[in-house]
């Protein structure tokens, strides 16, 4: 087993389709996804709700932009930092490439997504892959107030 690390944001207003998570993998480090959770605090009530489109995908070229660049924590305190590098909630979704559609799936904003996977079945990325990310598919009906935490080992 490799090093554990979470990647998260808090409360962010998303109101296009973003990549919720982008990470890349540094050399000979490649990383698994072990866990998704996302969530939403401004929309409660019957009427507020819909579901949301959401797909993680691994080979994009081109890095997205407009969000924030986070530093993965490492679970354990004692680990070193993390070798991937991560992004979050970029309004400019990474492109290009040769990619890979690794799940599609959807989740309503009431109940949020609580997600692990088996270990069979962690979606993974190299360096050769260049990246993988975690993306909603189309803009909500409205601005949703989202938090949402990824945990990602990193094989060494």
């Amino acid at each position: 087993m490799g090093r554990m690390y979470t990647v998260e944001f808090e409360a962010v207003a998303v109101t296009v389709a973003v990549d919720f998570f982008e990470l890349t993998p540094a050399d000979d480090k490649p990383i698994a996804i072990w866990g998704l959770f996302l969530s939403q605090s401004s929309d409660v009530g019957d009427a507020a709700e819909e579901i949301l489109r959401y797909r993680i995908i691994r080979g994009h070229t081109t890095s997205g932009t407009g969000g924030a660049a986070p530093t993965p924590a490492p679970l354990n305190h004692i680990d070193t930092a993390a070798g991937f590098t991560a992004e979050t909630n970029n309004t400019t979704i990474a492109s290009v490439g040769t990619v890979a559609n690794l799940m599609s799936d959807t989740f309503n904003v009431r109940t949020g997504l609580q997600l692990i996977f088996p270990p069979e079945l962690r979606p993974q990325a190299s360096q050769a892959n260049t990246t993988i990310v975690v993306r909603l598919m189309a803009a909500p009906a409205d601005s949703l107030t989202m938090s949402g935490t990824l945990f990602v080992e990193e094989l060494y």
